[in-house]
This record gives C-alpha cells, structure tokens and sequence, in this order.
C-alpha cells in the first residue's frame, strides 16, 4: 500500500525555528508536498512560464539586491506578480529586513511569510535534505523490522509464521525492536530504504497466546528504535519437505522493494530451529560481504585450490 507524504508546514517552521513575518488564518491546514524548492530570481524578472506553485520559494541576498535597483511602483509590481502565482511559503534568508510591500501582497494572498538567519545556500542545503526524507515515496509492508548488529533486517512472511516471536527474542538478545507487523517504507534515495513504525503502534507487539506488550516498557528505551535503514530482507516460511533449500548461498537473491533490490534470504521454519539466532547469524554474514568476505564463495576457492593440488600431484 503506497502513501502520498505531505509534511505540515507548521512542523517545517518548528524543526528550522522560523521567523514567522506573516501567518494567514488557515495556517493548520497547509501542506508541503514536494522536496524541491525555488529561488525565484526568473520570476523576479518576468519570467513564470513552467513555475511550479507547489515549492517553497526562498529569496536572498541575491533577489533582494535584484529588487533594491527598482523605483517603489515597478517593485511592488514585480513582487505582486510573484505572489499572484501562489506558493506554500516565502522563506526570507540571512535575517534580511524585507520590502514593506512583501508583507502587503503576502496578506492579500495569503501565503505564509517566513525568515531565518541562516545563509542562503546552508538553509537550502538543509530543508531539501529533510524535506527528501520527510516527503520521500513511501508504502506500508506487512513484517517486522529490527536492527540487529547495525544492519536492518525486515522479517516477511504469512500471520502466524513467527515473525513477532522472533522479534521478541531478538530483543532478549540485545537487539532492537524499530516495527512490527506494519512497517512504513520511505524510498529517501535511488539506493537506500528506510522503515518506521506508525505512530499509533510504535513500540508495540502482538505475540499470540499472551496479546499486545510494549516492548519499551518492558524491555527498556535501548530495545527500540525508530527509524532504520533496510539492508536485508529475511522471508519466513513453513517448512516444505517436497522444497529445495539453499545450502551453501552461492546465488545471491534479491526482493525488489520500490524499485530497490534490497539482498533476502528464504528461511524455512519448523520445530525445534531457533530463528532468532539464525536471523542474527544471516544479518553478521550480510555485514560480512558487504565488507567484502563471502564465506561460500571461500569454501568454493579452497575446494578448487585442493581439487588443482591433486590434479597437479598426479
């Protein structure tokens, strides 16, 4: 189930400590939609073909200079044609004094008049790397999702298979908890996920035969974890004897989340193995070959090594 983000504006203002020059009454219910922003010195200048309303709009020491060169009338001319194209917010940069006209026409238009006193180039730097995680593509996964020994392992399979369990005793093992059963998905790059829980069941697990427990009070704030990259996926699955199972991990599996092939493994699952050390055994060997140690492919070059020494002996 894929989400569409927006992000309150009024969260933007309160994580950047914004100046707020002018609020307009329905202030609550605007949304950024889009990580990308603007600096509108093409607009500044006449020029508002393919201008997209749904960025933020931040003006600096540039635009301002721009601006300064205009008598009072062809300004507020400028700056009336630019808030008439309507935007989600204008953030002013490095604490400038603004033209009595912006507060003007930003009434008139009712847009959000915002200032900080970082630099230009530093405040874009930082919204659109928050705005990129905040806004990124995101869907909703059935599993489980833990970090274990740094790397994040989402655990999937069938209700029932004995996902949360292993959960559980992952986290008597000194690993921590970041989902379970939902796990909200955010593409922030063409290469990297990251899952959450949401919100309303953070921190909770549902273990059959006992209910729901919450997982931070019993086991303490070092047992859970809000975000985590997924470097790993883990699929669960009733034991098939009629199955072919992979024995020694030469070919390597991938699932495809989001466009992203994210490394997986299939374990089958039966009486009497325990998963939880198996998940934690898979996730030090991913950490292994990502470092670049592959233990089957060593095994491999070894028993070639020995098949050439007989051969050669001979």
């Amino acid at each position: 189930m894929e989400n569409v983000a927006k992000l309150p504006l009024s969260k933007l203002i309160e994580k950047f400590q914004l100046e707020v020059l002018y609020e307009p009454q329905n202030m609550d219910s605007l949304f950024v939609t889009k990580s990308d922003i603007n600096r509108p010195g093409l607009q500044m200048a006449g020029f508002a073909k393919l201008f997209d309303s749904s960025r933020i709009q931040i003006m600096g020491k540039v635009e301002f200079s721009f601006l300064e060169q205009f008598q009072t009338d062809e300004r507020e001319k400028r700056l009336e044609d630019f808030f008439e194209l309507g935007f989600p917010a204008l953030v002013i940069t490095r604490g400038q004094q603004i033209f009595p006209e912006m507060t003007e026409f930003a009434e008139k238009y009712e847009i959000p008049l915002l200032r900080t006193e970082y630099g230009t180039s530093q405040f874009m730097s930082m919204i659109i790397r928050y705005l990129n995680v905040q806004l990124a593509p995101r869907r909703t996964r059935h599993g489980v999702l833990c970090e274990i020994y740094g790397e994040g392992i989402l655990i999937m399979g069938e209700s029932g298979v004995g996902k949360s369990e292993a959960a559980i005793e992952l986290v008597k093992r000194g690993h921590r908890l970041v989902a379970d059963d939902a796990v909200e998905i955010k593409k922030i790059s063409d290469s990297a996920l990251v899952g959450s829980s949401p919100e309303i069941i953070r921190h909770f697990v549902e273990v059959r035969g006992i209910g729901i427990i919450d997982v931070k009070e019993i086991f303490g704030m070092g047992a859970i974890k809000d975000e985590q990259s997924i470097d790993m996926v883990i699929h669960l699955e009733a034991w098939d004897k009629n199955r072919q199972y992979d024995r020694l991990g030469m070919v390597d599996e991938y699932t495809n989340i989001m466009g992203i092939n994210i490394p997986s493994i299939t374990i089958p699952v039966k009486l009497g193995r325990n998963i939880a050390v198996i998940v934690e055994v898979a996730a030090m060997n991913n950490r292994q070959k990502k470092m670049g140690y592959n233990a089957a492919v060593e095994l491999n070059n070894r028993l070639m090594r020995q098949m050439e020494e007989e051969l050669n002996l001979q």
